[in-house]
């Protein structure tokens, strides 16, 4: 695992806030797609505003929970992770938001 990647999360009643930091990759988005699925939560915000790195992987783990929560997600995004989802498409999604 990249030893500059957290993925802190936090829950406030049934939102789960998670921070990720540094880079998501095929070795470390699982990490995150774990962090933002604790038992009870209905809702999620990721905060990836310290993501450095964000690859197909990543990609597909923010899919999965934005399958997973259904309207109730909400990313904040990197000028990185940003771009990321530009070329992939997702940048207009309403849970995408520049941070």
């Amino acid at each position: 695992m990249d030893q500059d990647f957290t993925a802190t999360g936090e829950v406030a009643g049934d939102r789960v806030t998670v921070v990720v930091t540094g880079e998501v990759d095929m070795s470390t988005a699982s990490a995150m797609f774990d962090a933002a699925t604790p038992d009870g939560a209905r809702a999620a915000t990721l905060d990836l505003t310290g993501v450095t790195f964000f690859d197909s992987a990543a990609i597909h783990a923010l899919v999965r929970l934005n399958e997973r929560y259904a309207g109730e997600i909400k990313v904040i995004t990197s000028p990185q992770v940003l771009r990321v989802l530009d070329i992939s498409g997702l940048s207009g999604q309403p849970w995408v938001t520049a941070g």
